[in-house]
């Protein structure tokens, strides 16, 4: 019943009621008149066996046989008698008409009785002695006084089929008069309900119209009460939220012009941004670069102690500001989505081994002990950028851990690896433990000292473990350390990859002939020095044309280092290709460049030609170059001993 409708419930309240009063009068008058046709069988009956025992007491009393009998064959011929007997006193059988069925008992009978049998109603009646008058006859005051004793019985069986078939018509009737009064009330009931249904129901649907964003929609009053005042309220709904969807439609469009004009802000200061970073990833490191290289040859010339001490503080002051610049422009990098992570199948050992060897010293110089768990499981990433996200963790540990142990291991997890770095540090409090993550945050750094950092590494962490696919936790607890852990993707073992030498011991360069070419003079100089410092033969170009101007084929340059970005839209590559066409093979070359774009990066991988990013570290640069010249060196001796 809960989940009936207003109309079901209204034809139900009102057809029950006159259900249950129709049928409670139709039962009632039903049994009235039942009883009143019982009764008047049974008082039809009575009077039938009260007339045959009057009318055969004389044959009874003078034992006429031939009398009794016609008198019992002509009560037979009633409507609904069946069998007629004629009982002695003593209960004798004196005679019968019809059947009888099943033969009464022969009893006297003293008393008017009935009894009821499947298929008729038996009537037990006596035969009593007349009274005769004898005063009429001219003795007065004398009577005849009858015996009390009965003369004999008569016993009448009436059928009671008229009566069973007056009743089904009686219970027939009854039933139709119960039907039809249901039939009406069903009828009246329905046309009530849907008088007071068909209006609510006007009312659900449009309001479901409004409802669902048809606010013209309107409600038809009619009727009077709470129907038309549920009518008008809906109405008064319906208008005031129109007027409310009006009013915030003109706000959202509002608001939404507000938003593109902002947005168009947004991407043009986004343009604006890459712009600058842009220039900041060139312009800004052709100074760092040139810096740098000055100051190595500053280093390497002999100095008054503390002339040194000046070279040292220089050399330090241009270290932190070149890993400032190069921790902004990777975040910016990683920001804008110019960062391509190459993934592909890739041991762990190797990368852990590289740890290991690049932060060992620093741990001791600081009394902490840096362990290395080994591992040989192979995982899915791109190892470049996963062994920066462990060397950031590392490096953040060693600066944060005042003594102690800092432990970098694997552990597995399910199909997954998880790679923690331990430390026993101070610990990071719950508050604190999403902010760390954050450019430019250090907890214990009030004073921005420079020693402990920058406050990106953890940022930069976040941003190539999103961008890897690869899940970063931490846990800590204050006083007890902290854990950092990220989770990778197992996978099977591929093709180990040839690693190079962690340590190469850069040999003699003199008499090595380099030709230079960048249009930026003061990198142009810088570079010159250096090299010319490192024993090298330079000669040093603007462009392509002074280059292959200056290049000689009888004696050509062993080395060829160029800048990437040239005046007039050159490029280095189109140094590369046209000195190797002017001196007839390919030349060993370097490209050094500003840019940190991928676009740039993917060139110089499809030509084969090694890059290094400015500022060029001078060790970095003195290492590639004596690569270069001991791979020279191992060409020439194949090729003699292939000789004939």
């Amino acid at each position: 019943m809960k989940r009936w409708g207003i109309r079901a419930r209204v034809v139900l309240a009102a057809v029950v009621p006159a259900i249950v009063l129709g049928a409670f009068m139709i039962a009632y008058f039903t049994h009235l008149r039942l009883t009143d046709l019982e009764q008047a069988y049974t008082d039809r009956g009575r009077a039938l066996a009260r007339q045959v025992a009057t009318a055969t007491e004389y044959a009874v009393f003078s034992n006429n046989v031939e009398d009794l009998n016609r008198l019992l064959e002509a009560a037979l011929k009633e409507e609904g008698v069946e069998g007629i007997v004629a009982l002695s006193p003593g209960g004798r059988l004196l005679t019968k008409a019809g059947n009888l069925n099943p033969t009464p008992a022969y009893l006297p009978v003293t008393s008017a009785q009935q009894e009821t049998l499947p298929t008729r109603v038996r009537f037990y009646e006596p035969i009593l002695p007349a009274r005769i008058v004898i005063g009429d006859l001219g003795f007065d005051g004398l009577t005849s006084v009858p015996t009390a004793s009965p003369l004999g019985a008569i016993i009448i069986d009436i059928s009671n089929a008229r009566l069973i078939e007056q009743r089904s018509e009686l219970l027939y009737a009854g039933a139709s008069a119960l039907i039809l009064v249901l039939l009406g009330s069903v009828a009246l009931a329905s046309r009530m309900s849907q008088g007071v249904s068909e209006p609510i129901r006007q009312v659900a649907g449009t309001v479901a119209r409004i409802g669902a964003g048809k606010l013209h929609e309107r409600v038809p009053v009619q009727g009077g009460g709470s129907l038309r005042r549920l009518g008008m309220g809906v109405n008064d709904m319906a208008e005031r939220l129109e007027y409310a969807h009006r009013e915030m439609t003109q706000k959202i469009d509002e608001a939404t012009a507000e938003l593109r004009r902002r947005t168009d802000e947004a991407e043009r200061a986004d343009v604006a941004k890459s712009r600058f970073l842009a220039a900041a990833s060139h312009d800004l490191r052709q100074p760092m670069h040139a810096l740098g290289l000055f100051i190595a040859e500053l280093a390497d010339h002999p100095h008054p102690p503390e002339t040194h001490r000046l070279v040292r503080q220089i050399q330090a002051s241009a270290d932190a500001m070149e890993n400032l610049l190069d921790s902004l422009l990777d975040i910016s990098r990683l920001d804008a989505g110019a960062l391509e992570p190459k993934i592909a199948p890739s041991p762990i050992q190797p990368i852990l081994d590289r740890i290991a060897n690049d932060f060992q010293i620093w741990a001791e110089e600081r009394g902490l002990q840096l362990r290395v768990r080994p591992c040989r499981a192979w995982v899915r990433t791109d190892p470049l950028l996963f062994e920066r996200i462990l060397s950031n963790l590392v490096s953040n540990a060693i600066r944060y851990t005042p003594s102690g142990t800092i432990l970098l291991a694997c552990r597995p997890d399910g199909r997954h690896l998880r790679l923690e770095v331990r430390d026993s540090g101070k610990g990071i409090e719950p508050d604190k433990q999403e902010v760390i993550f954050q450019e430019f945050v250090q907890l214990d750094n009030p004073e921005r000292a420079r020693t402990k950092g920058l406050g990106l590494g953890l940022a930069i962490v976040r941003r190539l473990t999103q961008l890897l696919g690869h899940h970063l936790t931490l846990r800590s607890r204050v006083g007890q350390g902290s854990v950092f852990g990220v989770r990778l993707e197992r996978c099977e073992p591929g093709v180990t990859p040839i690693s190079e030498p962690m340590v190469r011991t850069p040999g003699n360069l003199s008499g090595t002939r380099v030709l230079i070419v960048d249009d930026d003079p003061l990198a142009l100089a810088s570079l010159d020095s250096l090299l010319a410092a490192w024993g090298c033969d330079v000669t040093g170009a603007a462009s392509l044309d002074e280059a292959l101007a200056l290049t000689d084929p009888d004696l050509p340059p062993e080395v060829l280092i160029t800048d990437y970005r040239l005046q007039g839209h050159q490029t280095g590559l189109e140094v590369v290709t046209g000195v190797t066409q002017r001196i007839g093979y390919q030349v060993r070359c370097i490209l050094i460049t500003g840019d940190t774009g991928s676009d740039t990066i993917n060139k110089a991988r499809a030509a084969g030609v090694p890059m290094l990013h400015k500022p060029v570290r001078p060790a970095k640069m003195r290492a590639v170059l004596q690569r270069l010249l001991q791979t020279h060196e191992a060409d020439e001796s194949a090729a003699t001993q292939d000789s004939p």
